[in-house]
């Protein structure tokens, strides 16, 4: 079965989030990435939790289908066997400290200049310039940084967002700046040097608020799980106690939800609910209304309706309910992947190519794959150097 990026290979030395899932969709579709960890401790990600069999959760999600090369690359040893993979790889990602790649030489600018073949991306909190350059950065500290808490949660309490959306936004841009250097490479045989920040992708992600509030004048408000901008959309009591979510998103369906979900046409042209403008300036309003129609319908009859209507809508799931989800089990949509502690079941991707799986191997354990790489490359570490990092 032939993948997309079977003759990719990546060096990656990377920790935490964003670096290992850029690095890990290449894995997917078939890119053989060599994931460069500190020897013993390996990536930090290891131990944010020991709820998967001992293993954590988002080392878990971000690290499957790579080889694990646990060396110390400040040592002669480390330097030389990096030196010899970075002039068979295609993709170098490197999501060190502030500052430290340059130090080391381990920049793109200065690895594509070494190697002119090579795909090479910085990632980092702030990036290579401006008053913030040496700051460091996590996730929740840039979602602050980036604005985004000013409009997440509600009118009397700003919320992180539960996911590490910084760091996916991150490892998204830079999965992308990586494809789009291997077209690049295809075409005219040259390698590429990029960067990207945590900060750069949560500000490309906050641009529609950020230019609502220069066109406005004002912020957008908190409005909880309520649309900051369009009504109704959001989530309404039903008469079983549950609670479903709809949205508007054009006249035309205000008009179809009036008249197929509430069964009354009049409120379409209601002088308070005739337009998005008058809807979310009388939300408090229109909300009591279709509550108290809901009131009399279980939320499946209230879905019923909805669906009927070519109304957008969902119910309100939890975690568990993702995992028992109907449209993932009826799909296939788990696999089976070893690990040291054993097999786990895993999302597959979300790119679905008909007629090729992707990969989902082993989540490798720290320095699982140090025999073999470095058998390869023809490098042979004393044990103190590839196992403690003591200088050789």
């Amino acid at each position: 079965m032939k993948r997309p990026l079977d003759d990719i290979l990546v060096v990656s030395i990377e920790q935490a989030i964003a670096a290992p899932l850029a690095s890990r969709h290449l894995a997917d579709w078939g890119a053989r990435v060599i994931k460069i960890e500190r020897p013993e401790v390996g990536d930090f990600a290891r131990h944010y939790d020991t709820v998967m069999d001992g293993l954590s959760s988002q080392f878990v999600w971000a690290n499957r289908s790579k080889e694990s090369l646990a060396i110390d690359i400040k040592t002669e040893g480390g330097k030389r066997a990096l030196d010899e993979l970075l002039k068979r790889a295609d993709v170098f990602v490197q999501n060190l400290a502030p500052g430290a790649a340059q130090k080391q030489g381990l920049d793109a600018k200065t690895l594509v200049e070494r190697y002119p073949q090579l795909i090479a991306c910085d990632i980092s909190g702030y990036g290579s310039a401006g008053p913030y350059r040496h700051k460091k950065a996590y996730d929740l500290l840039v979602q602050c940084e980036a604005g985004f808490l000013s409009i997440n949660g509600t009118h009397e309490s700003p919320s992180k967002c539960g996911l590490s959306i910084v760091d996916i936004a991150t490892g998204m841009y830079a999965l992308n700046g990586i494809l789009m250097g291997l077209h690049q490479r295809a075409k005219t045989g040259k390698g590429l040097a990029f960067e990207v920040s945590l900060f750069d992708a949560m500000a490309e992600w906050m641009s529609y608020p950020a230019y609502y509030t220069r066109g406005r004048g004002e912020p957008l408000k908190r409005t909880g799980a309520r649309h900051a901008t369009i009504a109704p959309y959001g989530p309404f009591a039903t008469g079983d106690g549950n609670t479903v979510f709809f949205g508007i998103q054009n006249e035309r369906e205000w008009v179809n939800f009036c008249r197929i979900v509430l069964e009354e046409e009049d409120i379409a042209t209601d002088d308070r609910f005739n337009t998005n403008s008058l809807r979310l300036k009388n939300r408090s309003e229109l909300e009591v209304l279709i509550e108290g129609r809901f009131a009399a319908w279980r939320a499946d009859a209230v879905l019923d309706r909805l669906d009927k209507a070519s109304i957008a809508n969902g119910r309100m799931n939890d975690v568990k309910g993702l995992l028992e989800h109907p449209q993932i089990l009826e799909r296939s949509r788990f696999r089976a992947v070893d690990t040291e502690m054993g097999s786990q079941d895993l999302f597959l991707p979300p790119v679905i190519i008909p007629g090729i799986e992707p990969v989902m191997g082993k989540v490798p354990a720290v320095g699982e794959h140090n025999d073999k790489i470095l058998g390869e490359i023809g490098v042979s570490l004393a044990p103190s150097a590839a196992i403690a990092g003591e200088k050789e």
